[in-house]
């Protein structure tokens, strides 16, 4: 890994934290993307539905890039934050960071997004996102 590959993360608390475990990865190791889409989506919907103050679905993936490969064992922090609300829809662009080898500390960018959420209502209908406290 290069000195440009290395970041350090968002002086922010994580919309969510997790650690890669084998059954999210492939027989060499590696993370699967899908598993890392997956949490992406978990994580930008957090905000969206705190927004929303309900319900909410994801509507598009607006923009996924893959950065930085992710391994076993690392710390994966997702930071998420609204960018656009709409009538009915709430945008999020989420960035995700590892840490790995903690005798000898590196912290990688690895993904960033952008999604969009829709509030939905008990029949799962759009509905208006209320207006900010």
């Amino acid at each position: 890994m290069s000195k440009q590959d290395s970041a350090t993360l968002p002086q922010r608390q994580p919309t969510l934290r997790v650690v890669a475990m084998p059954s999210d990865c492939s027989y060499t190791g590696d993370v699967f993307g899908g598993w890392v889409m997956a949490q992406v989506d978990l994580a930008g919907s957090i905000p969206a539905l705190h927004r929303a103050k309900g319900r909410v679905a994801t509507v598009a993936v607006n923009s996924f890039q893959f950065r930085n490969p992710l391994f076993m064992g690392d710390l994966v922090s997702f930071y998420a934050e609204i960018v656009k609300v709409g009538k009915t829809s709430i945008t999020v662009d989420v960035e995700v960071y590892a840490q790995r080898d903690p005798a000898n500390p590196v912290c990688v960018k690895v993904t960033e997004a952008t999604l969009t959420y829709v509030a939905v209502s008990e029949d799962r209908k759009p509905r208006p996102v209320p207006l900010a406290d």
